[in-house]
This record gives C-alpha cells, sequence and structure tokens, in this order.
C-alpha cells in the first residue's frame, strides 16, 4: 500500500555527506569496490520500484549523499540548505555511485562533466537553475511542503501514477520510436484498468474517485 517514499535526514544541518572517510581509507580496495556496487544495486532498485520517491534536502547534500539523492525520482530542497555538489576528485576518486552517469542524465554531458571535474558545490538557487532538484522551499517550510506533495500523489492513481514513472524512466533509454510503443503498450494496461474506468465515472459524475490501485 505504500505509494510515496519520502528520504529526510534529523541530523541538523544535512541530508548526507556520504561515507565516512575515515573508514574508507582503512577499507580494503576490494571491499570499496563491494561497497559502490551495493549501493549501485539499492538505488537502481528504487529506480525501478512503482513507488515515487522524493528526497527532502534540508542540509547539506554532498558526495554520497547527493549520489543518493540523484537515486530518487525528484529532489526537493531547502533554500538555506547549504552546498550541493561531489567532491570525490578532491580524495583522487569519481562518484562511484551513480554520481558521473544519474547525474550526466539528469543534467546533461557538460554541466556534469564541469561539476564532477572541479568538486565544486552549488547552492540551491543554482541546483534549481540547472535542474538538479526540482523545487526549492523557504527553509523552514521544506519538510511540510516535502510532505504536502507526497501526500497529494498518495492520493491519486497509483497505478497511473507508476506506469507514468516507468514510462519516462525506461523510454528515455530507448529510441524514441520504440518508446512511443512503450508508451502505448503502459496506456493499453492503464485503459484496461478499474480505475481507468472508475476515473472516467468520477469526472462525469463529478465527484472524487475511489482508487482501487496498483
Amino acid at each position: 500500500n505504500i505509494k510515496v517514499v519520502v528520504l529526510m535526514s534529523d541530523v541538523p544541518k544535512f541530508f548526507s555527506a556520504g561515507a565516512d572517510i575515515n573508514f574508507l581509507k582503512a577499507a580494503d580496495p576490494r571491499y570499496k569496490t563491494q561497497f559502490c556496487l551495493f549501493c549501485n544495486e539499492t538505488l537502481d532498485k528504487i529506480a525501478r520500484s512503482p513507488q515515487v520517491y522524493i528526497a527532502c534536502l534540508e542540509g547539506h547534500t554532498v558526495g554520497g549523499g547527493l549520489e543518493m539523492a540523484l537515486g530518487c525520482d525528484l529532489r526537493f530542497m531547502g533554500d538555506e540548505a547549504g552546498k550541493i555538489g561531489l567532491p570525490e576528485v578532491s580524495l583522487g576518486v569519481l562518484a562511484g555511485t551513480g554520481g558521473t552517469q544519474r547525474l550526466a542524465r539528469l543534467i546533461g554531458y557538460s554541466r556534469a562533466l564541469d561539476m564532477n571535474i572541479t568538486g565544486e558545490t552549488l547552492t540551491p538557487q543554482e541546483a534549481l537553475d540547472i535542474g538538479l532538484v526540482n523545487k526549492v522551499f523557504p527553509q523552514a517550510e521544506t519538510r511540510e511542503r516535502t510532505l504536502e506533495y507526497a501526500r497529494k500523489i498518495a492520493e491519486s492513481a497509483s497505478y497511473a501514477v507508476s506506469n507514468i514513472k516507468l514510462s519516462i524512466m525506461n523510454g528515455k533509454e530507448m529510441p524514441l520510436n520504440v518508446a512511443i510503443r512503450y508508451e502505448g503498450e503502459l496506456q493499453n494496461l492503464l485503459f484496461r484498468s478499474e480505475d481507468a474506468k472508475e476515473g472516467l465515472s468520477a469526472f462525469l459524475e463529478k465527484r472524487k474517485p475511489n482508487w482501487k490501485g496498483i
């Protein structure tokens, strides 16, 4: 019955700063590689799940913290949340948990390259301007505004929402003509669903729909 998942932090001033550098320094290279693979598998499961994942960024979001946020479907940030970026190059490594790949697909090659090779961080407004985050809220309202958005999505037709997510996520990796056919296949499933019947009936009867969902 879970339709939306919101990731947030109760640590003051931080969403996440990523891995513990002291721990990684002492760890065997093979362990560090396996750690990155495990993180990527986890984020891939999030990306392919039917639920919508929202990262609520109320504090600094750097390194693995940003990579975690990139694994989510949406990112909402407070206007005084602090820094957001990928400083891994300053440690002599790359952002190996999707920081080069997911970021490039989100904001484009040149901007992703610039962020990764300089390690420079952005302000919330700069992140919004390049499409790294979806919304920037007044800091004190960030959590409630994010939860308000999540509640709105949770009350909508979850079967349609999950198929919209699948259509966009999978379709962007396909040639356009193939993606259009894929979109049509998902639409066909929705046309046959109880929610589609309910949505049309509710619209014509001018009442709130009673969705059955996934």
